[in-house]
């Protein structure tokens, strides 16, 4: 069964040294996100405060890099600046006010796993009565009681919900990361 994996179309090209090393990193890195999710998920403010200060400091960077590249097209009007400056006021807004900054980044969650419920609920829809399509509905129902949960609670929870949403995303990533590992692991094995 392990073998039939490596002739799928998908794989063509990849190597026994490929998956191998494939394995081996993922391993490494879905450790380091378990670790961090633990870390999160046990100070969801702290995680929080990171989390709007990475969006930060990425939207100034951004800002800059904007900048440079309007410089250079030698952009002579207000208007080609626009961008670039909206990109450092909002990265600004963030860094300077982090506890406004995650209330709306509260929101934007809720909105998008509004969202998410409702397309797991189309999915689950669209699926049934196929196998699977119960796993869609139950993606659907935690979404939607997680965007309820974030607006019930908002802003108010927002500090925690955020750090603690992150936090238990990084865990989950990194532990499907680890099984990925060991199967590219099995794989690469003659």
């Amino acid at each position: 069964m392990i073998k039939k994996i490596t002739e799928n179309p998908i794989f063509v090209g990849f190597n026994d040294k490929v998956f191998r090393r494939f394995g081996r990193l993922s391993i490494v890195i879905g450790f380091l996100l378990v670790v961090l999710g633990l870390g999160g998920a046990m100070a969801p403010r702290v995680m929080a405060l990171v989390v709007s200060g990475f969006i930060g400091w990425t939207l100034m960077i951004a800002a800059g890099l904007s900048f440079y590249l309007v410089f250079l097209s030698r952009g002579r009007s207000m208007i080609a600046y626009l961008k670039p400056i909206l990109l450092l006021a909002l990265g600004g807004v963030l860094l300077v006010s982090p506890v406004i900054s995650i209330a709306a980044i509260a929101l934007v969650m809720s909105f998008y796993l509004l969202l998410d419920a409702f397309s797991g609920f189309g999915l689950a829809h669209d699926m049934y009565p196929l196998r699977g399509w119960g796993w869609m509905a139950f993606n659907g129902v935690t979404s939607l009681v997680l965007a309820v949960v974030f607006m019930m609670g908002w802003p108010i929870s927002s500090l925690t919900l955020v750090g603690l949403y992150v936090g238990i995303s990084l865990f989950f990533d990194g532990i499907a990361l680890i099984f990925l590992g060991l199967l590219a692991g099995k794989v690469a094995k003659p």
